[in-house]
């Protein structure tokens, strides 16, 4: 996100005029956190704004913007935020915030924004996810770790009064960015918060789930953010103008994916062109997969995410999973809170859901995590008594605790499909109806949500906790349903998918979800302001789709043979989730979640250069027989022997 506007996630961007986002950008600044109005405390007051042109090794200068504590008495460490989004206001004009966490501000850092290579006022050329190409001694090799490194080590010698000690955050691309300043960190770089981080583009963070693409994304976002940029600038690109209020029937019209380059693009977006041209998991994709280079880090790292992140749910789980593994001894933490995409800046405007969530402190991670992080590894203030992982348990809605994650102390425990749409904990004994089939039609695909949103946004925010009725009714999405929770039980960490199917085609999209079902009579659930019907309520828990060529292989794909039953394995992102008493576990499954993800032609080719007449209707089924036991594995939270936080979860009706 920028930094300018680093309070607003990345897909309130994407449909936002520049003009709109200032004034969120004002308005938030004034209401966003308890206590702040204009006039009682002000940036201005207090900083001094200085613009600089810091020089790469390569002869590259990056657009730099400093605010330096008014009172020189004593020393302060840095607090840097590297973006592709612009750092302005540019000039004169100052910042109305330098960051989301108030307390940071008011307790007094030498805060740094600066353009990365190639944006805005930056020299260089921009390149999205600029693979890792060398160490940060090279003299010759340039990526965004040698300029984060070059740029630390300017700042630690020309910037009046600070401690020689350095921390960097950002959420969404600028949390990538703070991946990259953990790679081959500089000495003074001493803690680090990647929040929200892009981590492998093709497997599983924005542009694609499992090799299917996230079509509405990708087009509102490098429609103006792909475009290049002759010279350094303070403007933003403009966005594409177009009729539509409907993004169902926006992209279904549009046809094959190629039509989007000859109806919309021509050939402009370079980015887009090679995304096109690279459909499989290539040495294109592979440079930029920042996993690989998590090794040897020095900085203590605190990576945060949002359990309902449509963006980069699974960049910050992986983030920290890899430097946790490669790294034993460091000091390694995780949040992950009841968030949209970069919804823990902005708490009192983040919704995940149509049912609101009960926090109690919705400033929790504000006030308990984030600053005492940053606090005692820059300042040396207070003590560092934070667990390895801070984690919100949906269901029963509070924080909890853990030295590890996933918690080791868990159940392995599978679910099973069965026949008449059950759910059962132990699979099909008889064969009886081996199989449930339905007609996959790429003419009417499956929505992922049953609002009616702009072809403009980037996607529905609030998908990822909504109410799946819509979808149960239709005939084209299976529907699995447990019985009545008899005790209260905690999912937590991946559920891993073990689907036996086959299809008339050469290939199709397996789209799961896991679901919490409220029982009919859950009619004062929840204080409910919407007027949302509970009783009976399908809450998407987690669900993902996988595109089934890549089932043996995410580089190599393979055709289904029509009518053999084949194994598709594949996980859904982490869960941390209480299904009450009373409650029951449901499983959809379904092959198209639109416009979200691209239509599957259900043929084998290549899908982003295929014709009209690739894409045909294909009976699938999904088995549940003795020999092909279609199930999701499950780690059971055994709660005696874990942890976890003392408070006990609240009482509902």
């Amino acid at each position: 996100m920028a930094a300018s506007i680093s309070i607003l996630p990345l897909h309130l961007i994407s449909r936002l005029s520049m003009k709109k986002i200032l004034f969120i950008q004002i308005l938030f600044s004034l209401v966003l956190v308890p206590g702040h109005t204009q006039g009682t405390w002000s940036v201005a007051k207090h900083y001094t704004k200085a613009e600089y042109q810091v020089e790469m090794r390569d002869g590259v200068k990056l657009y730099t913007i400093v605010y330096s504590p008014k009172d020189q008495s004593q020393t302060y460490p840095i607090l840097m935020q590297r973006t592709p989004y612009s750092i302005g206001p540019y000039g004169d004009r100052m910042k109305r915030r330098l960051s989301a966490n108030e307390q940071l501000v008011k307790d007094k850092y030498i805060f740094v924004f600066q353009d990365v290579r190639g944006k805005y006022m930056s020299e260089g050329k921009f390149i999205n996810m600029r693979p890792v190409l060398g160490a940060y001694d090279s003299k010759t090799d340039v990526d965004e770790t040698t300029d984060t490194w070059d740029t630390v080590e300017w700042l630690i010698g020309h910037i009046k009064n600070n401690n020689g000690k350095v921390g960097m955050y950002g959420v969404s691309y600028p949390g990538f960015y703070t991946v990259m300043g953990t790679i081959n960190a500089h000495p003074a770089m001493v803690c680090t918060s990647p929040q929200a981080p892009i981590s492998d583009w093709f497997r599983w963070d924005d542009m694609h789930h499992n090799g299917a693409f996230t079509l509405p994304l990708c087009f509102n976002f490098f429609q103006s953010f792909g475009q290049d940029r002759p010279e350094p600038t303070t403007s933003s690109a403009p966005r594409l103008q177009y009729d539509s209020d409907d993004a169902y029937h926006f992209f279904l019209d549009i046809g094959p994916l190629k039509n989007i380059n000859e109806q919309f693009l021509h050939g402009t977006i370079d980015f887009w062109n090679k995304l096109t041209a690279h459909p499989d998991y290539d040495a294109f994709w592979k440079s930029r997969n920042t996993l690989s280079h998590l090794k040897d880090i020095t900085p203590a790292v605190l990576t945060v995410g949002g359990w309902y992140d449509s963006e980069d749910l699974s960049g910050a789980l992986h983030t920290y999973e890899t430097i946790e593994k490669n790294n034993p001894g460091i000091v390694n933490m995780l949040v992950m809170g009841p968030w949209i995409h970069g919804g823990w800046n902005f708490p009192d405007y983040n919704d995940p859901s149509r049912i609101p969530f009960r926090e109690q402190d919705k400033y929790f991670y504000l006030k308990a995590i984030e600053y005492p992080f940053f606090s005692y590894y820059l300042k040396g203030k207070g003590s560092m008594e934070l667990p390895e992982a801070w984690v919100f348990e949906t269901g029963s809605d509070q924080w909890r605790s853990y030295s590890s994650w996933p918690p080791e102390n868990v159940i392995h425990k599978e679910i099973y499909l069965n026949d008449g749409g059950t759910l059962t904990w132990s699979p099909p004994e008889t064969p009886g109806q081996p199989y449930d089939e339905y007609i996959s039609d790429p003419s009417r695909p499956v929505p992922y949500t049953a609002s009616f949103i702009s072809a403009r946004r980037m996607y529905y925010s609030r998908y990822l906790a909504e109410d799946q009725r819509f979808a149960s009714t239709r005939t084209d999405v299976l529907v699995y349903k447990g019985a009545a929770m008899e005790e209260a039980m905690t999912v937590v960490g991946p559920v891993d998918v073990e689907l036996f199917v086959s299809t008339t085609g050469t290939d199709a999209d397996w789209v799961v979800k896991l679901i919490d079902v409220f029982p009919d009579s859950a009619t004062n659930l929840v204080k409910n302001s919407r007027g949302v019907e509970v009783g009976g309520y399908q809450m998407l828990i987690r669900g993902d789709i996988f595109r089934g060529k890549y089932r043996n292989s995410f580089e190599k794909p393979e055709p289904f043979t029509p009518g053999k039953v084949t194994r598709v394995k594949f996980s859904l992102p982490d869960v941390n989730h209480t299904f009450r008493k009373g409650h029951r576990m449901m499983v959809q499954i379904q092959s198209s979640w639109f416009p979200l993800f691209d239509r599957n032609p259900q043929t084998f080719t290549d899908i982003y250069n295929c014709d009209e007449d690739a894409f045909r209707k294909a009976t699938h089924r999904v088995y549940h027989h003795p020999e092909y036991p279609t199930h999701l594995k499950l780690k059971i939270l055994n709660r005696v022997s874990n942890s976890a936080c003392a408070s006990a979860p609240p009482s509902f009706n």
